[in-house]
């Protein structure tokens, strides 16, 4: 039986985080990690792994972390902006922005996908407001069998970066 795999990293900053050092920073953190959980339960008949690195910081928009996990009508999972769903036994990912048509980003049954994007919201705290920006990376794959290592061994086949 195949397993699904989604290992998601979120980078957060805000405006005051911009310096050189800051940006310097951010380009240092990898953006694949070795898979820390283990299946933990079943979607379109198969294993499934979410494993989250980076950030998710809490604000008064998302007070508990903006990801976002849910089980649609049809079987299909909705990831953050990422939809998995099932044709003919494929299992197929693609990219979802609000008001806009989705993009079918790849298959998932042939070696491994990165998808990436980046996008901004403005948070208040204290009775300030501010921009909170985000770079979200997502390592997607459907295996024969599980390897915590397994996006460390090799590139991805491909990589998918969402139109700003």
């Amino acid at each position: 039986m195949s397993t699904l795999i989604f290992q998601i990293h979120i980078k957060q900053w805000d405006k005051g985080q911009r310096s050189e050092a800051d940006v310097a920073a951010r380009a240092a953190q990898p953006d694949r990690y070795p898979i820390v959980d283990k299946p933990g339960y079943f979607i379109l008949n198969r294993a499934c792994i979410v494993d989250q690195h980076g950030d998710d910081v809490a604000t008064n928009v998302y007070p508990n972390g903006r990801l976002k996990t849910v089980l649609m009508a049809d079987g299909s999972v909705k990831i953050d902006r990422f939809m998995i769903s099932s044709n003919d036994d494929v299992v197929v990912l693609t990219y979802r922005e609000k008001n806009k048509p989705p993009i079918r980003v790849a298959e998932l049954n042939q070696d491994w996908v990165q998808a990436h994007y980046h996008w901004r919201y403005a948070v208040e705290e204290g009775g300030q407001f501010y921009w909170l920006y985000e770079t979200l990376t997502l390592n997607a794959a459907c295996v024969a069998k599980y390897d915590a290592g397994y996006f460390l061994h090799s590139s991805p086949r491909l990589i998918f970066c969402a139109p700003d």
